[in-house]
């Protein structure tokens, strides 16, 4: 009697197990639609609604609207914080899991810009960090409000753009990010994938090139807004797929960086998990994912920044970002060996 309890107790945590899962892989499904299934939803419905339905003229309404709220995104944007705070942001996190590490305070008195690296393929982890309460944030750094940078493109795509902007994201442009730090208000960050679209390319679990070296004009925003500077680095962000490597130089890398010039996005080969199977699909493995907040440095306001202060914060940056990285890398699965490779 006693072994025939036991089997049923094994039973039933084997199936709520199974069923967590699916719950937390649903979660992600959700996260991979607002990533990339809004964009077909930007291009889909407004043919469908002028070709193929009578309904064509609420498309005539939605331009209205689009017209007056054009500059929302350049003035600071509009979250939608119950959006971010869902239950499902939290279990999506779950899914890898995903945690943010506090290694010193962000007083509300500052503004601060973010630097997240490495970009990977979707920068999840500063992703679930800035524009949702996954990995609690608002709670680990009180009195800080965040907004997250993205390609200027996704915000002007119809419908997708209300999608970024209820997430708290603004364009990863000067007018935006200026405006969101300037003037008298504190306690506000943004986060910026310094890499970018180039950095991206390089994403896979065993390279550690950083796209940064000739990457400075968040440093400049920084001096002429007096915002801190503070770095990120998101350990696990470079495992969540597998990408065909494409060295820098081959030809497959020339066709993705072309690309990236012409439409201002890059091209990577890549898959990860299935819904159903852990070694193929479109879905991010299942890898501890860990987004590491590394210390402020402290930034003076200067107007008019000089080149030589523009390189001197650039270096310091860079001493700061290679110093949390080497501190913390070995908790997290990399060799001691192992360095940075700033280019």
């Amino acid at each position: 009697m006693r072994s025939v309890r036991l089997y049923t107790v094994m039973v039933l945590a084997s199936v709520g197990a199974f069923i967590d899962r699916r719950i937390e892989t649903f979660c992600v499904l959700y996260f991979w639609f607002l990533f990339f299934g809004t964009l077909f939803v930007a291009l889909i419905i407004p043919v469908y609604l002028l070709f193929f339905t009578s309904y064509w003229w609420l498309l005539g309404l939605y331009a209205v609207w689009y017209y007056y709220d054009i500059e929302t995104p350049y003035k600071g944007g509009r979250p939608w914080t119950w959006l971010q705070n869902l239950p499902l942001m939290q279990k999506g996190a779950r899914y890898f899991p995903a945690k943010l590490v506090k290694t010193a305070e962000l007083s509300p008195k500052n503004n601060y810009i973010i630097g997240s690296h490495p970009h990977g393929i979707m920068s999840i982890g500063i992703y679930l960090s800035l524009s949702t309460g996954a990995n609690g944030f608002t709670k680990i750094f009180p009195g800080i409000t965040t907004r997250l940078s993205i390609l200027d493109f996704n915000l002007k795509m119809p419908f997708r753009r209300e999608v970024c902007l209820a997430l708290g994201m603004i364009p990863a442009a000067k007018k935006a990010i200026t405006h969101f730090l300037k003037g008298e208000k504190k306690g506000y960050a943004i986060g910026l994938v310094i890499g970018g679209a180039e950095e991206a390319l390089d994403a896979n679990h065993d390279n550690f090139d950083l796209t940064l070296k000739n990457r400075k004009g968040f440093i400049k925003i920084a001096l002429t807004t007096g915002a801190h500077l503070v770095p990120v680095y998101n350990f696990g962000e470079n495992s969540l797929f597998t990408q065909v490597k494409s060295e820098r130089g081959t030809f497959l890398r020339m066709f993705q960086t072309t690309v990236k010039k012409l439409f201002g996005f890059s091209p990577p080969i890549y898959h990860g998990s299935g819904v159903f199977n852990n070694y193929f699909g479109f879905l991010p493995y299942r890898v501890p994912l860990v987004t590491v907040v590394g210390a402020p440095i402290a930034v003076q306001k200067v107007t008019n920044p000089t080149t030589e202060q523009i390189d001197e914060l650039h270096r310091k940056y860079c001493e700061a970002l290679t110093k949390l990285f080497d501190e913390h890398k070995t908790k997290y699965g990399i060799s001691s060996e192992t360095k940075l490779n700033i280019v």
